[in-house]
């Protein structure tokens, strides 16, 4: 196959709407066209990326780097090039103190290598690339000092979290360089995989893209989660993805002017680790373990599967635990999605990710990037065959909107609006206690991926069809393809405020940054 990033064309479009009717029963028609099941997946060091999209704008002087940062005096990155190991990211320890778990943050500069031999400045929380993991208890309270060391205004938003719009980190909750921001909330989310990530205007994909993105583990007392693997970083493993636009200098892109620039690379890099010509290991010290994958691109899509066709079993998706364990081909993640799967190993497995494009350049291509090495001598326990009770929603009475996805050349719009800044972007008022059903349309031919903060939603319709299997859990980020549609629903819930808003917008962060985003204001009914 040829690794490179063709046209988003009609046939593409077409390819990626089969896939979205398609999944359900497998492997989309993309997934199979993408190659890469018999024998090792093909790695890559350095290719050109090809254009998609369509209504591109004026486009301004190639190149831009990151230079609101400061060097911080030449820390290398937590990427681990070449090393053949999984790196794994640091656990960050709360300290506990009157009924309150407090976590330490800094934003911060650095450098690293996120191309081999090649220096790129880079940004990470507590360190110069990525960030620590998390791990909040349900119904704990916690509190989180987060310091501002970069030049430039940040936020840190809590990625598909249940917490006061107060707390949630979106734009109003931006603080300047050199001061820090305290949230504090009680954990009310059960068991699941979120993230966390800048959230200011206009700022998001430049400084998520250099590095300033970490995983959040939810644990709570269910039954489901005592039966699981839970031992961080021995049988329960964060898979942080990112797949970004490098060009020959390290200088890493982030916008359209950057993304256009001739030349570039699109490495992928799993934990800070990039896979272009290295498949990592894991080695399993125990039989069942459990993977939490998070797709922290800033917008190109990854489907994981095992390089022998084998099955892969999902137990959750973004919002946590599927009602039974699924047996699954493939897990497909736009930008900013999440799921966890198990496996039992008895024999070395490899896993593969199939990179698609999802912006006007980006990468492609199949990559063996892990191999779990078994190891474990010890029987588990057969599954839970039941994991959640999760009662569909009767949407027969819920309030109805529609929620129109758009673009002006390079202006992306919500509504018709541009989300530029908070007086000019759509702003949708619900009030507390509110079910409503949206459905997102997207009237562009380009590929979005729709997040909604504060509750978690149902897919009701995706393009027309059913949901079934998987696509029947809890999201909060989910695909819309280009011309499709998706209907969710949602209940909203505990929290309101008639100053501080919601965020919904799609999660491709250069469509953020350009304005597809609108606010929501939750009020007390």
């Amino acid at each position: 196959m040829t690794n490179s990033a063709e046209p988003a064309s009609g046939a593409e479009r077409d390819g990626r709407d089969a896939h979205a009717r398609s999944d359900r029963g497998g492997k989309g028609e993309h997934t199979r066209a993408a190659g890469g099941r018999s024998g090792k997946g093909m790695h890559r060091r350095r290719f050109l990326g090809g254009m998609a999209g369509v209504g591109l704008g004026a486009v301004g002087a190639a190149g831009a780097t990151f230079g609101l940062l400061t060097d911080a005096g030449g820390n290398k990155a937590g990427a681990a090039t070449g090393t053949g190991t999984l790196p794994v990211p640091d656990l960050l320890e709360g300290t506990a103190a009157d009924g309150t778990t407090t976590f330490t943050l800094e934003a911060k500069a650095g450098t690293g290598e996120v191309l081999d031999g090649v220096t790129s400045t880079t940004a990470g929380y507590n360190q110069s690339f990525l960030g620590p993991t998390m791990k909040w208890t349900s119904g704990d309270t916690v509190l989180l000092n987060i310091t501002n060391s970069l030049t430039e205004e940040t936020t840190v938003h809590f990625h598909g979290a249940h917490v006061p719009p107060k707390m949630d980190g979106g734009p109003q909750n931006a603080f300047a360089a050199g001061t820090t921001w305290s949230p504090t909330f009680t954990v009310l989310d059960e068991a699941k995989t979120l993230w966390y990530h800048p959230h200011a205007l206009g700022t998001t994909a430049k400084q998520a893209t250099h590095g300033l993105a970490g995983m959040i583990i939810v644990e709570d007392d269910s039954t489901a989660s005592a039966a699981l693997p839970s031992d961080y970083g021995v049988d329960d493993i964060p898979l942080v993805f990112q797949c970004l636009a490098v060009d020959s200098a390290g200088d890493i892109k982030y916008d359209q002017a950057g993304y256009l620039t001739s030349g570039l690379s699109f490495p992928v890099l799993v934990n800070g680790a990039n896979v272009d010509d290295t498949t990592l290991t894991f080695s399993a010290t125990r039989t069942r373990n459990r993977f939490r994958a998070l797709n922290a691109s800033p917008s190109d899509i990854i489907t994981l599967q095992r390089s022998d066709g084998g099955k892969l079993t999902q137990i959750a998706t973004d919002q946590g635990y599927l009602t039974e364990p699924t047996s699954v081909d493939t897990i497909r993640l736009v930008a900013g999605a999440r799921a966890e799967f198990v496996m039992d190993v008895t024999e070395d497995v490899t896993l593969q990710v199939v990179i698609t494009t999802g912006w006007i350049r980006g990468g492609s291509g199949t990559f063996d990037f892990l191999t779990v090495a078994a190891g474990g001598s010890d029987t588990p326990d057969d599954l839970p065959s039941s994991l959640s009770t999760i009662e569909r929603y009767d949407t027969s009475g819920f309030t109805a909107r529609t929620i129109t996805l758009s673009n002006t050349g390079a202006t992306m719009k919500i509504n018709g609006q541009a989300g530029l800044t908070m007086s000019g972007m759509t702003m949708i008022s619900t009030t507390l206690g509110a079910k409503e059903i949206w459905t997102i349309t997207n009237a562009s031919q380009l590929e979005h991926s729709f997040h909604l903060h504060d509750v978690p939603y149902q897919l009701v319709s995706i393009n027309g069809s059913a949901p079934t299997g998987v696509q029947l859990g809890w999201y909060d980020t989910f695909e819309v393809v280009g011309g499709g549609s998706l209907k969710i629903a949602m209940e909203f819930t505990d929290f309101s405020d008639d100053t501080y808003m919601y965020m919904l917008h799609c999660h491709l962060l250069q469509h953020e940054d350009e304005g597809m985003m609108a606010s929501l204001m939750v009020l007390d009914g």
